[in-house]
């Protein structure tokens, strides 16, 4: 059961901050086992970050929003280059946490609800596309994005192909094609006593990225493939 207005995330990333180094945060979603994120992992520096992050991170020009910031990780490795950053993060304990890591531009609200400013390159890191939550929902989110966006901005997001999930062993691929796309998923976040509603998270190959983003008036750019289905993709608006 849920706990009422639970931030599991937020309150695991205090107790770090504090001095909980072996924090853990219990994922449970409807279509794989219970994982776990060590929390540790949300504070990574520049040098423990996957190349796909500082790739990414690379990529970035002008005045940049990290949408979904988490810790404040990557807005604080922007900032470390120089780059002026804004972090965008629902979480208000995430958001106390950022201030007190020293990321100096921290924005703590609803990507959805906000009143956009409009920044340079919106940055949609660790499968940051799956606030759209389902493929219904990407038209929404892609508008809204273009809301943060200056005229001539950029998206730089991260997503996967997860229909290896699907793969028999023979190679074969089994789908439900009846069910909703096999991106769509539904998880529930745990830490200590504290359990999120369940909420949707989208993942997206990219062909289906270009598709919508064309429809939506962007032009959507395959930066970068990985072996294990990541990708980061870079939208501009037409």
């Amino acid at each position: 059961m849920a706990t009422t207005n639970a931030d599991p995330i937020g309150a695991a990333l205090q107790d770090y901050l504090t001095g909980a180094q072996e924090a853990v945060i219990t994922v449970y979603s409807d279509q794989t086992e219970p994982d776990e994120i060590p929390v540790h992992y949300l504070f990574r520096t520049w040098a423990q970050m996957p190349e796909r992050e500082q790739f990414a991170l690379e990529q970035c020009r002008g005045i940049v929003l990290d949408v979904g910031s988490g810790a404040g990780s990557h807005a604080l490795a922007l900032q470390e280059k120089g780059v002026e950053v804004t972090s965008l993060e629902i979480s208000e304990k995430a958001c106390q946490v950022q201030q007190e890591r020293g990321v100096k531009n921290v924005l703590c609200g609803d990507f959805f609800t906000l009143a956009p400013i409009p920044h340079d390159t919106l940055l949609l890191l660790m499968n940051g596309i799956g606030l759209a939550g389902s493929v219904d929902n990407v038209p929404h989110f892609l508008q809204t994005c273009k809301k943060w966006l200056n005229p001539a901005g950029q998206i730089i997001l991260e997503s996967s192909d997860i229909l290896y999930l699907y793969e028999d062993e023979d190679g074969s691929v089994s789908l439900d094609l009846n069910a909703n796309y096999y991106g769509e998923m539904t998880y529930v976040m745990e830490y200590k006593q504290e359990r999120s509603e369940p909420f949707k998270w989208l993942f997206l190959d990219f062909d289906l990225l270009q598709q919508y983003a064309e429809e939506a008036g962007f032009s959507a750019e395959l930066l970068l493939q990985e072996e294990d289905a990541h990708y980061i993709a870079r939208l501009t608006v037409v």
